[in-house]
């Protein structure tokens, strides 16, 4: 059988669109400045936005070792989550008393962002239509019927058409679907528009003490700045204490042609949710607002040793599977041209929701682990990081998720071991109705709760 994915285009559908800003130039100079941000993803960018509009006449600096977006925060599906602990279950799992006020917490973050694209004419196709998860075999029917929105299968059929949906819930208020590239272009412009000095293709070497502050060493200049806030994400190497916690995950998706309106019709879809299913080796699924279908998940492949390497970013056995569970859930589409396929990592943790801290003497603060639910929760973190750098208590800084970190990595080889049995023991679980073996069950216990 040919390869459906061959003649894809080996690119980021979202950042190959039309409309990326030219890069700014790099730093070439040296300069102070109140707080420098190191990274212009949704973490970076959030943080500098924040921070001029707590304090307007703040001077704000942002440092990018390649162009805005071009990593995590732009190659993603664009589900943009009020869940700011990777799900509820997980949420209960490792803050179980403070949950409430952390689901609260996420669902202001999300009323924000809807309101910050509104405030500066970010155009990145938001639409808050929700996300709807779907069982696909009989076993993970059981964790969905409880809840108070379980849809039945004529129910989910109706929404969307598939001869694998068995049922699912529909979480009509917590999630957003948005062009992740435009979301990030138009918070670089939003950040300019308010003053923000930002300089692209300008790699941080190194982190030095200075006098009254710290200093960020590039190629061609230095930044000298009071306080720092550290969103690097992935491939953040800048603080060796983050590499104990973080891992970085290659991710993989395909975009396919758009389709016809007969198409269209043999899925329905008319109320455009995100949709993933209830395995434990999840797909994550969406449309785009020129009528693709984004198909991506499944796959969470870490390489011995964390090497992160752009060749990595395609690997063809991943985009054939897809290609094949793309065909058994909608064969209505057979023939369906996929046009782009490509990959890129992602910063997990062992809790698979964000963690926080300060270095430095307090005068740099970190946010890092977001597990591919950064999207949403990168505003999260970036209201708690300037809260870290005033060294004053607040809500958030007491928050439990805020002051504990989740449990590290074993070092080189044994951590590439545990991962490789770990996710062998997940795709056990969903070809065995979801038991977990004994190996899932200790790291469960451990509050190590993989389930992607």
């Amino acid at each position: 059988m040919a390869d459906p994915t061959a003649d894809a285009a080996p690119t980021c559908f979202w950042l190959d669109q039309k409309g990326a800003p030219p890069a700014l130039d790099p730093l070439s100079s040296s300069l102070r400045t109140s707080l420098a941000v190191i990274g212009a993803g949704y973490s970076g960018l959030w943080t500098a936005l924040l921070a001029k509009e707590r304090d307007p006449g703040r001077d704000v600096v942002v440092l990018e070792a390649g162009t805005a977006g071009w990593a995590a925060s732009g190659r993603n599906g664009g589900f943009c989550s009020a869940s700011l602990t990777h799900g509820y279950e997980n949420g209960l799992r490792h803050f179980p008393s403070s949950l409430a006020r952390l689901e609260q917490l996420g669902s202001d973050n999300l009323d924000a962002i809807e309101a910050a694209v509104a405030l500066y004419g970010i155009d990145c196709d938001f639409e808050r239509t929700g996300e709807l998860v779907v069982a696909t075999s009989p076993w993970q029917l059981s964790s969905l019927s409880s809840s108070p929105d379980f849809l039945g299968r004529e129910a989910v059929q109706a929404e969307v058409r598939s001869p694998r949906f068995l049922g699912g819930v529909w979480d009509r208020d917590g999630c957003a679907m948005v062009d992740p590239a435009r979301l990030v272009w138009g918070l670089r412009r939003a950040c300019l528009s308010l003053g923000v000095r930002i300089f692209e293709n300008t790699p941080v070497l190194g982190i030095g003490q200075a006098r009254r502050g710290l200093r960020l060493d590039t190629p061609r200049g230095e930044v000298v700045a009071s306080s720092v806030a550290l969103a690097t994400g992935a491939h953040g190497k800048l603080l060796r204490r983050l590499g104990h916690y973080v891992i970085p995950v290659y991710d993989y998706a395909l975009m396919t042609e758009p389709l016809s309106a007969a198409q269209l019709a043999s899925i329905g879809w008319a109320n455009r949710q995100g949709l993933g299913d209830a395995a434990n080796q999840f797909h994550y699924f969406r449309r785009t607002a020129d009528d693709r279908i984004l198909w991506g998940g499944y796959d969470a492949v870490y390489y011995r040793g964390g090497r992160i390497s752009p060749a990595r970013d395609q690997r063809d056995a991943t985009f054939r599977r897809l290609a094949r569970h793309f065909a058994d859930t909608f064969p209505q589409l057979s023939g369906l041209r996929f046009t782009h396929k490509w990959g890129g990592v992602i910063d997990a943790c062992s809790r698979f929701s964000p963690f926080f801290g300060t270095a430095h003497g307090g005068r740099l603060a970190y946010a890092t682990g977001y597990t591919g639910l950064g999207v949403g929760a990168t505003r999260f973190g970036a209201n708690v990081m300037l809260d870290l750098l005033t060294g004053r208590p607040t809500e958030l800084t007491a928050l439990e998720m805020v002051r504990r970190k989740p449990v590290p990595f074993p070092p080189e080889p044994v951590r590439n071991g545990v991962i490789q049995l770990t996710r062998w023991s997940i795709a056990q679980a969903d070809r065995n109705a979801g038991r977990r073996n004994l190996w899932l069950r200790t790291l469960d216990r451990f509050g190590v709760g993989f389930d992607s």
